[in-house]
């Protein structure tokens, strides 16, 4: 597979114009562009977009079957569950209690939802946390949670430390810069290495791992725990400093780290009620959200700042731009091909979210005899994590077509789940922003093409 990004073009035909070209050695027929339609509909995709929060404290540790059913509807695909461990401060955590969270765990992956995790002992500035051992106990109790859960977990926020779990206010002294990396170093060691950790200033990631540099496809391709960590904001344009998450002084330095970070790990959070004057208005929102490359926000705090842009007039725009929103602009394949033999498939891809995807999907080109109606899927080698914001990338392909008879076929992409628990299910499937591609029933995204097996 090769990997050609460019600079942003804009899509300049409707969907399904196509124009003949040069036929590629091996195959049969004319070479045929396709050139889609970008569609400006809301719709949810997977660990992305506006969510909502559910804690612990407020609803007795259960979650609403009924109400995780209606999300998708508002195109919400992801919550936040804050999981409160106030009753075992200086214990272990009781069996009663961790069915409880996989109870929950199983409610929201019936509902075709993901989760991102925080754990914390208080909601109090002035409660208490737990110490250091008792807390590394606990990530020890979760580690099989975590494991077992990995498939619908989109991301895991440090948490545990102070109020909330926001790394402040520790009654245990967590919050120093041992303890800080002490927490984050076990989250690491306990949670699956495909899953992200959300820290909540960018100076605490930078003093745990003892650098200031964001992270390079390097850093991934290494496997290095930095690519791991990513950030969550939880007072989001609310000051200049947004509450302390930025430095007084260091402002611009430290969102152009999170800025460049971003590429590769996920930023997300909330707003928090605005001092000295500052206004979180539709330019300020669409700013800050598009320079971070902010993929998720939460509806329930703080609400007038939501209701300000849904008056305002940008709140569509943002639940449409949260996060990816990857779409087709012309895929080229041949018309026909001899049976048993590989083809070449480009296709070209645009982002024009704010943030690039974060985990890796399964791509398979998707074969439907028009005769049979029989499927048959070929496993592409595309990396989707590579459509970063405001990009064209070009993969090209050489799908084989070994043990597929002859006959025409229409040809779909499934971009779904990873894991094989969700690979077949429509809701985590990815729907592209193009008109007349996506299949609700199936979780399929036409190509709008045909292809011939002679």
């Amino acid at each position: 597979m090769a990997i050609h990004v460019f600079s942003w073009l804009l899509l300049g035909c409707l969907a399904g114009c196509s124009k003949g070209t040069q036929n590629p050695p091996g195959t049969n027929g004319d070479n045929q562009t396709v050139t889609y339609q970008t569609s400006n509909a809301i719709f949810p995709n997977p660990e992305r977009g506006f969510i909502h929060t559910y804690n612990t404290l407020s609803d007795n540790n259960v979650l609403d079957a009924g109400t995780l059913a209606t999300l998708r509807s508002r195109n919400v695909s992801l919550i936040l569950r804050i999981v409160y461990l106030q009753e075992y401060k200086d214990r272990s955590i009781g069996e009663d209690k961790l069915a409880a969270i996989q109870a929950d765990l199983d409610k929201i992956r019936a509902a075709g939802l993901k989760t991102i995790l925080r754990f914390a002992y208080t909601d109090d500035m002035e409660g208490t946390d737990a110490p250091i051992a008792v807390v590394e106990q606990h990530l020890d109790q979760l580690k099989p949670l975590f494991q077992a859960n990995e498939d619908i977990i989109a991301f895991v926020q440090a948490g545990f430390i102070g109020a909330w779990g926001e790394w402040h206010s520790s009654s245990n002294n967590l919050a120093s810069p041992e303890n800080q990396k002490r927490v984050l170093s076990k989250l690491l060691e306990v949670v699956p290495a495909k899953l992200m950790v959300q820290v909540r200033t960018p100076v605490m990631k930078q003093r745990i791992f003892d650098t200031a540099q964001p992270v390079t496809q390097q850093a991934v391709d290494s496997g290095s725990p930095l690519a791991r960590v990513g950030h969550h904001n939880d007072c989001f344009l609310s000051n200049a400093t947004d509450y302390g998450t930025y430095t007084d002084g260091q402002i611009e330095a430290e969102k152009q780290y999170i800025r460049d970070d971003a590429l590769f790990v996920p930023t997300g959070g909330e707003t928090c009620p605005p001092t000295d004057g500052f206004s979180p208005d539709c330019p300020e929102g669409r700013n800050q959200m598009k320079f971070l490359r902010w993929t998720y926000l939460n509806l329930d705090w703080y609400e007038p700042t939501i209701n300000l842009w849904r008056a305002s007039g940008c709140f569509d725009e943002f639940q449409r731009n949260l996060g990816y929103r990857l779409a087709l602009e012309s895929s080229e394949a041949p018309l026909s091909v001899a049976e048993g033999k590989g083809f070449p498939l480009t296709l070209h891809f645009t982002n024009s979210g704010y943030a690039p995807m974060y985990h890796q999907k399964s791509v398979d080109l998707i074969l439907k005899n028009k005769a049979t109606g029989s499927l048959h899927a070929v496993a592409l080698s595309c990396d989707l994590r590579r459509c970063k914001p405001g990009q064209k990338v070009t993969f090209e392909e050489q799908p084989n077509l070994t043990g597929i008879p002859a006959g025409t076929y229409e040809l779909f992409l499934n971009i779904s789940d990873s894991s094989t628990s969700l690979k077949d299910r429509p809701e985590y499937a990815i729907r592209l922003a193009n008109e007349a591609v996506w299949q609700d029933e199936t979780g399929l995204n036409s190509l709008l093409r045909q292809l011939t097996v002679e």
